[in-house]
């Protein structure tokens, strides 16, 4: 049976305006983006009539290795052969267990405990329900602008735009400006539990912190004895050119949190990376803490294929080396284009700074036609985020920087009035 073209894209179209998301069908129709994910394969994916764009989207980092990679679907294919399924969270697991002491291998410090959910958002709620279990306190701080997830106390971390429209969200959280520690520190009190930052906030507009931030905030949270926890659902696994984005600042977090790369695009995976310290109680009831489908057995054999390609001689030190094509290829940019105003860059986590909020949209909408998946940050319209998949030839970042050139001197030339 067909999957990928089944119906003609008018159908599918009105099927999800109709079934799925009325919103979203109505977005991209008042952008004049007409897409319909097709066929995708490592950095590229293409519209169901057949035009190919370079993913520099991403989903964020789920396809930090890019689409159906070799190795990720045969790790599936032969898990799904040897007779592995979900598995059952109440039962010790061999996948599970195999799989948390390679991350704890990978982490940080002395981040040795691993839980498993299937969700960004899942793996923040149980970070900040150990903040508060261990310390006994209530107050969460975090970032204004940033985002979590769209889960319970992952919600309520975030920016007010994701809960405000569903009333009331729990009590307890504050957010403050985002790489201002005096902020931070006038908001730290005795009763604050965790900080949790994004190591650097996607939709925040890839906002890079100054180098000393994160030494600060480690050391506001030892004054206080409170708990630091690195967000690191998108800036993990590589993205910054080391394993972890805080790996890159020198500063031990006491939670880490990861997803999406995780998953090798193919099966949902996140995980809570915790110290010793934090354990009892969990200890004490093993079943106060549960995640169904989180940890599945399947997905263990996916991400244990992820980190040993992440772990590969070569692997970071490509990032690295890419990443400086694309340092080189922005700075030339940004000297022939007005337009540009600002480059945000740590490894692959890249933002363009335009010179209005209108243009990041604008820009956008250019790739669908130009052949790039890039979008705009959220809280920052005037960023197009770049996040292309980690395993980008120097020849394709050098196809996308040269896409990115026609798309801005296009947005020039219609400012400008001028004929394309």
């Amino acid at each position: 049976m067909t999957l990928i073209g089944h119906d003609p894209k008018p159908v599918t179209t009105q099927r999800f305006d109709k079934h799925v998301s009325s919103g979203k069908v109505a977005f991209y129709q008042q952008a004049g983006i007409d897409f319909v994910l097709g066929r995708r394969d490592g950095v590229y994916v293409w519209d169901l009539d057949g035009q190919r764009l370079i993913n520099a989207h991403c989903n964020g980092g789920v396809f930090n290795l890019g689409h159906r990679h070799p190795r990720i679907v045969a790790a599936l294919r032969e898990a799904l052969d040897e007779g592995l399924d979900i598995g059952n969270h109440h039962l010790v697991s061999e996948m599970r267990a195999r799989l948390a002491e390679r991350l704890a291998a990978l982490s940080p410090g002395d981040l040795n405990r691993v839980v498993f959910g299937v969700s960004g958002g899942e793996a923040i709620d149980l970070a900040l329900k150990l903040a508060r279990g261990h310390t006994r306190r209530a107050k969460i701080i975090s970032a204004m602008g940033g985002y979590h997830g769209h889960t319970g106390l992952a919600l309520a971390a975030g920016d007010e735009l994701y809960r405000a429209p569903f009333g009331p969200s729990a009590p307890g959280f504050v957010q403050v400006l985002f790489g201002d520690l005096n902020a931070l520190a006038a908001a730290m009190d005795d009763d604050t539990a965790a900080v949790i930052f994004e190591t650097i906030p996607a939709t925040l507009g890839i906002a890079v912190p100054p180098e000393d931030f994160y030494a600060g905030v480690r050391e506001l949270c030892d004054r206080h004895s409170a708990l630091m926890i690195a967000d690191e659902v998108q800036t993990g696994l590589g993205r910054c050119g080391a394993i972890w984005g805080i790996d890159t600042y020198g500063v031990l977090p006491d939670i880490v949190v990861t997803g999406k790369g995780l998953s090798g695009g193919l099966y949902p995976m996140s995980a809570t990376l915790y110290r010793e310290p934090l354990n009892p109680i969990l200890h004490a009831n093993p079943f106060i803490h549960v995640s169904t489908f989180g940890g599945s057995e399947l997905g263990c054999a996916v991400s244990l294929a992820v980190l040993d390609l992440l772990a590969e001689p070569g692997f970071l030190e490509h990032v690295r080396a890419v990443a400086e094509v694309f340092r080189q290829g922005f700075a030339d940019l940004r000297s022939r284009h007005p337009l540009l105003v600002e480059v945000r860059q740590r490894g692959l986590m890249m933002g363009l700074k335009l010179a209005s909020p209108r243009l990041g949209p604008a820009m956008s909408q250019l790739g669908f036609r130009r052949g790039l998946l890039a979008v705009f940050a959220n809280h920052d319209p005037a960023v197009l985020q770049v996040l292309p998949p980690l395993i980008i030839t120097i020849e394709q970042a050098q196809d996308l920087l040269a896409i990115l050139d026609g798309m801005l001197s296009e947005l020039e030339a219609q400012l400008a009035g001028k004929p394309q």
